[in-house]
Formats: C-alpha cells, sequence, structure tokens
C-alpha cells in the first residue's frame, strides 16, 4: 500500500550548485530522441556506479543506496518498495544530495510525459580500444570489458538496471570462455553507462 507523503521536493532534495550541474552533465549518458530520462548515483556530487532509468522499473534490484539524481527529462516518481509502493515522491529536478528517507530507491517510472523536451546533443565517436584483463586459473577480472573494439553497455536495450547488467555480464563471461559473473559493475563515461569490473569466474556465481 502506498504511504503519502507531505514532504515538498524542497525537503527531499537539495538543489545542486551551478558549477557541479555543469560538470555532470559532461558525464552522462542521454539517449537519443525525445523520451523521459533520469539517472541514479550511489554516490553524492553525480559520482560512483549509476543507471539510466527511460521508462516504469517496479523492480530496479539495486545492490547500493541512491545518493545523487539526475534528472535530465521529465518528472520521476520515486518509491521505497516495489510495484511503486511505500514512501513516495515526484521530483522534477536534479540533485547532488539524496536525503536518508528516499536513498532506499526501489521503483520509479516517469509522470506527465507529455513533452516537450529540449534537444539532445550529438554523441561523440568511441574509439576502439584492446581488451585488457588479470586472468587467473579460476577467474579473469576484466575492469572495462570491450566486444569487437568496444566498450560493452550495460544494458544493450532499455534501462541500465542492475539486473539487466548482471545478465549482459553473465553473456560476455560466457562469450570469454567462462562460466558466468560472480561480480559486475556500472560505469558512467561520456554519457554512456558500461559495465566495469566484471569478474568471471567457473562458479560462484
Amino acid at each position: 500500500m502506498r504511504i503519502p507523503t507531505t514532504l515538498t521536493l524542497m525537503a527531499l532534495l537539495a538543489l545542486p550548485a551551478a558549477g557541479g550541474a555543469q560538470q555532470g552533465d559532461e558525464r552522462l549518458y542521454r539517449p537519443p530522441g525525445n523520451q523521459p530520462e533520469a539517472i541514479i548515483y550511489r554516490d553524492q556530487n553525480y559520482s560512483g556506479p549509476a543507471v539510466a532509468v527511460q521508462r516504469d522499473e517496479v523492480d530496479l534490484g539495486l545492490a547500493w543506496s541512491v545518493n545523487s539524481i539526475r534528472i535530465n527529462r521529465g518528472s520521476w516518481q520515486i518509491c521505497t518498495g516495489r510495484n511503486f509502493s511505500g514512501r513516495c515522491d515526484t521530483i522534477t529536478a536534479s540533485s547532488p544530495f539524496i536525503t536518508k528517507n528516499y536513498r532506499r530507491i526501489v521503483s520509479m517510472r516517469p509522470v506527465n510525459t507529455g513533452g516537450p523536451y529540449p534537444p539532445t546533443r550529438p554523441e561523440p565517436p568511441i574509439r576502439p580500444e584492446p581488451q585488457q584483463s588479470l586472468r587467473g586459473m579460476g577467474a579473469e577480472f576484466f575492469p572495462a570489458p570491450r566486444q569487437n573494439g568496444q566498450r560493452v553497455f550495460a544494458c544493450p536495450s532499455g534501462s541500465a538496471t542492475a539486473n539487466c547488467a548482471a545478465r549482459t555480464a553473465d553473456n560476455f563471461c560466457r562469450q570469454a570462455g567462462w562460466n558466468g559473473s560472480k561480480s559486475e559493475a556500472l560505469q558512467t563515461e561520456s554519457r554512456r553507462v558500461y559495465l566495469a569490473d566484471v569478474l568471471c569466474t567457473t562458479s560462484g556465481f
């Protein structure tokens, strides 16, 4: 059952400083088109592992608490329970810091998505780089997984959720000759969300 809240947006989120917002914009992934988008971060000031959300997510499956959020387009409802239950509120502005009442975001969805939204900037090209890894007898660590010379997206289609990233990491490890991924992370770089720090193993995943 959803618990109504009387918190205002100002009580929920601290407004970002102008300098911090400009710096964060340079690291965010903005997909083509005009769909709503929010990016949630594990750490304050839009840093650390991140997940891009562009549609209703009934269970984000995050292994960490959310400490900052970037609203690229639209307004978003965030909830502390699955299926948009628990404590919920609607946010419309980015914030480098989230109060403890909402750090455990479990589900979120766009609201009032009529637009129009501002146009996006063209994405810079990605330069292919060689695969780098550290291989042992029973595992192999990939700090920046690549396929065909390109970084691997955390989720090739849809929102970059933790569950989707885990499936992508498992597939990557199997293609590399292992049984699956024991752990993985999400990394935001040049406004894209990639797999990072993938540990491929033969067991224990």
